[in-house]
């Protein structure tokens, strides 16, 4: 599909000149520099733009979002403690190992039909993030915070930064997180063998403690070596969705998932980021501090890995910390 307007900010570059819309991944395998998203749900949308300026988002109006009053929950507090309960007896059962819980907060934007450069802007203002970013195109307005790499890639390397523990300090951390991070690792490990150089498949870090605004993350690092002729299209089909927001065995947890949330989880815990076709690289985002615009409403998701060890009331705990900062941030409305 071609188009002619659409803004995107990603990896500190500002791109314009929108040219392409496409939803066939392959096309990270030909040509251009793309900005990219890839919802929970498996929908591509890849945006190629002509033009890319490592310069800072323009200066934007000033942003207007929902009163933090109009905040709905796709599942409330009684339901995401059943929804945890339900993933213990799963465990109990040996059906899973660990399932990521979400839900999905939304409330009506008071300019439906704005865009989100000035969310973004005010995001990356008063919220640094690693992987901070905006695309928005026909059909798609996502700004993100994100400090998870998904899929790094530079030529047939590629490496992946799974998150699993947060607290709102180091001494909040405990050994369920610690257990919870070593078992997404392994996850990681085995998706990304599926599509790398048997024998190359590394932990370069494990359990590196990452400090963010308002709270702090263990985040370990694995890489490998892409076999060859494997390329954007094939990591997705091995990876994806990320195993630090799905769970274990990845199988059995996606079916979890689509049994306990009630809300479709679109950019949310899918991919965010930039694809270089001409050069192999790229960098992709996990989606999660995230917010999407659609149908006049803006949405945001946040959720919590579950375990054996998990306490209900605490994961509760745990998905309005990771959400409170951002979704205050997003409340605010100006003149």
């Amino acid at each position: 599909m071609k188009t002619d307007g659409g803004l995107a900010h990603l990896g500190g570059q500002l791109a314009t000149g929108l040219t392409e819309v496409s939803h066939d991944p392959s096309v990270l395998e030909r040509s251009g520099r793309w900005a990219v998203v890839v919802t929970f749900e498996g929908a591509v949308t890849c945006a190629r733009f002509d033009r890319w300026e490592r310069r800072p988002l323009p200066e934007q109006p000033p942003w207007r979002g929902p009163r933090p009053q109009d905040w709905s929950t796709s599942l409330d507090q009684h339901g995401y403690v059943g929804a945890v309960r339900a993933v213990r007896e799963m465990i109990a059962a040996g059906t899973v190992y660990q399932v990521n819980v979400c839900r999905v907060m939304s409330a009506a934007l008071p300019e439906p039909d704005g865009g989100l450069a000035p969310l973004a802007a005010l995001l990356q203002a008063r919220h640094t993030a690693p992987h901070a970013g905006l695309i928005d195109v026909p059909g798609l307005r996502v700004a993100t915070a994100s400090p998870e790499l998904f899929l790094r890639r530079s030529g047939d390397h590629v490496v992946s930064s799974p998150i699993k523990g947060t607290g709102r300090t180091f001494a909040d951390l405990s050994p369920k997180d610690s257990a919870e991070n070593v078992m997404i690792v392994d996850l990681v490990r085995n998706d990304l063998s599926r599509v790398c150089v048997t024998g190359s498949i590394a932990v370069d870090a494990l359990l590196s403690v990452e400090h963010h605004p308002g709270l702090v993350h263990l985040v370990s690092t694995v890489s490998g070596t892409l076999r060859p002729g494997a390329g954007w299209p094939e990591l997705f089909d091995a990876t994806f969705p990320p195993g630090s927001v799905t769970g274990a065995p990845k199988s059995s947890a996606l079916r979890a998932i689509t049994d306990l949330e009630p809300a479709a989880r679109g950019p949310y815990c899918g991919a965010v980021g930039w694809v270089d076709a001409d050069t192999g690289e790229g960098e992709l985002a996990v989606g999660i501090r995230t917010f999407w615009a659609d149908d006049g409403m803006l949405r945001f998701g946040t959720g919590a890995g579950i375990t054996w060890g998990s306490d209900p009331e605490k994961e509760w705990a745990e998905t309005e910390l990771k959400a409170e900062r951002l979704v205050g941030l997003a409340s605010c409305s100006y003149g």
